[in-house]
C-alpha cells in the first residue's frame, strides 16, 4: 500500500476515488514513564519513552487508515494529515487520507 502526504503519487495515475479514511490511536500515559520522562526533562534531554509511545501510537493510527483504505478497495492513499492531541494525560494520534486506486 503507497501512503503519501501527496495528492498524487508520481508516474502513476489515480483511476477511482473510494473515500476519506482515517485512522486513530488514544493511548494513555504511564505514572512510572511520566515520572522519568520529568526527570529526563529537569536535568535534560530527550525522553526515549514518549519517543516511543508516540512512534507506537503514529504506527497505529496509520496501519489502522491503511487497513479501512484496503477494506474500501484502494491499494494507496494519498493526501495523508497527522494531527497529534493530548486529553486528560492521553496522546491521541490521528491519520487520515483519501483511499484511491492507482495504476
Amino acid at each position: 500500500m503507497i501512503v503519501t502526504t501527496t495528492n498524487g503519487i508520481e508516474g502513476r495515475s489515480i483511476s477511482a476515488y473510494h473515500g476519506i479514511v482515517v485512522g486513530e490511536a488514544i493511548l494513555g500515559a504511564n505514572v512510572f514513564r511520566d515520572m522519568f520522562a520529568g526527570i529526563t526533562d529537569i536535568i535534560g534531554g530527550r525522553s526515549g519513552a514518549y519517543e516511543r509511545s508516540l512512534g507506537e501510537a503514529r504506527e497505529t493510527a496509520l496501519k489502522e487508515m491503511e487497513e479501512r483504505a484496503r477494506a474500501m478497495g484502494g491499494n494507496a492513499v494519498v493526501g495523508v494529515d497527522i494531527d497529534y492531541e493530548v486529553i486528560n494525560n492521553m496522546l491521541m494520534v490521528s491519520a487520515s487520507g483519501t483511499s484511491v486506486t492507482v495504476d
